[in-house]
């Protein structure tokens, strides 16, 4: 294992954190945890940055950031990592959210990643983890999080949140019912709201991130019997509160995933090559096989088609009534729209079929 730049042995290692080390059920013994401790967060806008500052600040060793995104305005209202100079840099925001962590606690090892988590790469960014977290905004996702957890045993914890209301829950492989014995199916597109129809609140994200990450840290410190066993639902706008008892949803045999064993998310068999992303407008297109372009070579390219901006990250091309940002990996994302079709018309115009 490399050098652990907090690591456990060396005296000053607890000194910062001893506030928290002095609750009981967590103590020493589960502060060291934490500074030995690995995880994976899945997604960091609104959910994951409050994630990642809270495990930051409480001392877990090691913080795989990944993201497909890059920061907007439109994100400041209840991302809590980024300001206004990261959307005029057009950083993304594994890479931004980095940058501010590692101001918060430089003992943290911080790898942030910029891509979109698939079938493909997703047990590869699990590997190592001690837990993985819920930060992202798609069932899509949170199905392949949930079929890694199962297949290799890692606990993880959902959110999700929309207008006021939010929900999370813990799963245990082996002890809690999985995702997909809570939810089957992920909801055919159109039949639910999205944040861009029903709006949210930042309130709600606050409160649902930091329930999922005190769960990580009780999973973390070794304290897996204090996690909840419920799905816990909050309505801040109208002050409900709901513990939902999920324990008989376990079936051995029922479950797609947990009781069949059948990972048909994480062997690509459910995929989809382009998403609509929450209210943006915007679609995310998957790159074609054996893309090869570099940023260079595309902006090039597109250099008297309109205007063009290129950092180490990303390329974005503005050319009304679109924009198109395309990332290292040949994904991109076409904003002015919010049909796959025209936006998959857009990238074969731009970028390549």
């Amino acid at each position: 294992m490399p050098d652990d730049p907090q690591s456990a042995e060396r005296p000053d290692a607890l000194a910062r954190y001893a506030r928290q080390s002095r609750f009981a059920p967590l103590g020493e013994a589960g502060q060291r945890r934490l500074l030995s401790s690995t995880v994976f967060l899945c997604g960091c806008g609104a959910l994951g940055t409050v994630l990642a500052n809270t495990l930051v600040r409480a001392g877990v060793g090691r913080l795989r950031i990944v993201d497909r995104d890059f920061v907007e305005t439109t994100n400041l209202q209840r991302q809590v990592l980024f300001d206004e100079d990261d959307v005029a840099a057009q950083l993304p925001k594994s890479v931004a959210a980095a940058a501010k962590l590692r101001r918060v606690n430089s003992t943290v090892d911080i790898e942030a990643i910029v891509a979109d988590v698939d079938s493909g790469n997703v047990e590869g960014f699990a590997a190592g983890a001690d837990v993985m977290l819920d930060g992202t905004d798609n069932f899509e996702t949170r199905f392949l999080l949930n079929d890694v957890a199962v297949k290799h045993g890692i606990p993880w914890v959902y959110g999700g949140c929309l207008g006021a209301e939010g929900q999370t829950m813990t799963i245990l492989p082996g002890e809690t019912p999985c995702l997909r014995c809570l939810i089957p199916e992920p909801p055919p597109p159109g039949v639910t709201p999205t944040c861009d129809t029903a709006g949210i609140l930042a309130p709600i994200i606050n409160v649902i991130a930091s329930i999922e990450a005190l769960e990580a840290i009780k999973i973390l410190a070794g304290q897996r019997d204090a996690t909840s066993r419920t799905l816990q639902v909050f309505d801040l706008w109208e002050n409900r509160c709901r513990q939902l008892d999920i324990s008989k949803l376990r079936g051995e045999e029922d479950c797609p995933c947990c009781g069949k064993h059948e990972y048909d998310w994480l062997a690509g068999e459910r995929a989809s090559q382009s998403t609509v992303l929450c209210g943006r407008n915007s679609v995310q297109i998957a790159p074609p096989p054996g893309w090869g372009l570099s940023l260079e070579e595309l902006a090039r390219k597109l250099s008297g088609v309109g205007s063009v901006m290129r950092n180490p990250f990303l390329l974005r091309l503005q050319v009304a009534p679109y924009q198109v940002t395309v990332f290292a990996d040949g994904r991109a994302i076409i904003s002015g729209t919010d049909d796959p079709a025209a936006a998959k018309t857009i990238y074969a115009r731009y970028v390549g079929s």
